[in-house]
């Protein structure tokens, strides 16, 4: 399956695309009691600081508002999925444009990706997503003093939402997994991929951080003017609480995890009127809301 029909990457200068990295390192591997020197390919893991500039009174304002922990590579749709995914932006309408930096608005010498927005936000927005301005690679929510304030964007159904066949569902992990370029090499890079209803690939984006992962789709989708509303996100990992979340605040219909959901991750499926599907693998799954979106399919009591 290639890669050349996906949603492109931001040029980074003239070595190409953006992409996610990985590094040679030096190990021992032990194997029927015996050590033997070998090379390994792991993952990057840096911060990226994520700040906002915008006019207000004639003057210019900086705003960082949080820092990551992240696979280096695809930073512009990891900074605007953000945004978008926190309410900042309802669009790319609202962003003018950005930079990569090495000082973020601190003054800290940090890898730091500037978006420029083409008015103030919400003050209680921008308090509220900086609440917490270390961000894990391991949780989106990490440093948040509650769960008060996200944004569970939870409209009732989405605007567009398909049926889809069980054994189609079923292939979509093995589908994300062929895409990903970090992982074979690695192993230690979570993926997620935004198919259309008939399973086809539009964006797939890797990284060290689950959330950043969707963060990097979701911007990525913007950016190339792909329709969010009514796709289907598919998750290597687990399908936690904040995976689900951005998936409601960008309008996805069916979110599909090769790993377990988590009780709360259900309860918003089932508010955002989200499919939610687990354990995607080995010839079946979980379904733990809106099973009546699946066609052609019985059930048995």
């Amino acid at each position: 399956m290639s890669n050349r029909a996906l949603a492109p990457r931001e040029p980074s200068g003239p070595e190409g695309p953006d992409l996610p990295q990985a590094a040679d390192c030096a190990a021992m591997r032990w194997a029927d009691g015996v050590l033997t020197p070998v090379r390994e390919r792991l993952v990057e893991e840096e911060p990226l600081a994520v700040e906002i500039r915008y006019a207000r009174s004639g003057q210019e304002v900086r705003k960082l508002l949080s820092v990551t922990m992240r696979t280096p590579g695809d930073d512009a749709d990891l900074a605007l999925g953000f945004l978008y995914c926190e309410s900042l932006i309802e669009g790319p309408a609202d962003v003018l444009g950005w930079e990569s930096l090495a000082e973020n608005a601190r003054g800290e010498r940090i890898a730091t990706w500037s978006v420029r927005l083409a008015a103030p936000p919400r003050a209680q927005g921008v308090e509220r997503v900086s609440r917490g301005l270390l961000t894990s690679a391991a949780c989106g929510l990490c440093g948040r003093t509650s769960l008060e304030g996200l944004r569970v964007s939870a409209p009732g159904a989405p605007a567009y939402a398909p049926a889809i066949p069980g054994a189609l569902l079923l292939e979509l992990p093995e589908r994300l997994r062929q895409l990903q370029m970090l992982y074979p090499e690695t192993g230690a890079c979570h993926g997620a991929g935004l198919f259309d209803a008939s399973g086809v690939p539009l964006v797939v984006r890797e990284d060290v951080g689950r959330h950043n992962a969707v963060d990097k789709v979701i911007g990525a989708a913007l950016r190339a003017g792909v329709t969010l509303p009514g796709q289907t996100l598919v998750l290597s990992g687990r399908a936690g609480f904040e995976l689900v979340q951005k998936a409601a605040a960008a309008g996805i219909s069916l979110v599909v995890s090769v790993g377990a959901p988590s009780a709360l991750a259900v309860r918003l499926a089932t508010q955002a009127s989200i499919t939610l599907a687990g354990f995607a693998r080995n010839g079946r799954f979980n379904l733990y809301t809106q099973a009546g979106r699946l066609v052609g399919e019985g059930s048995r009591a």
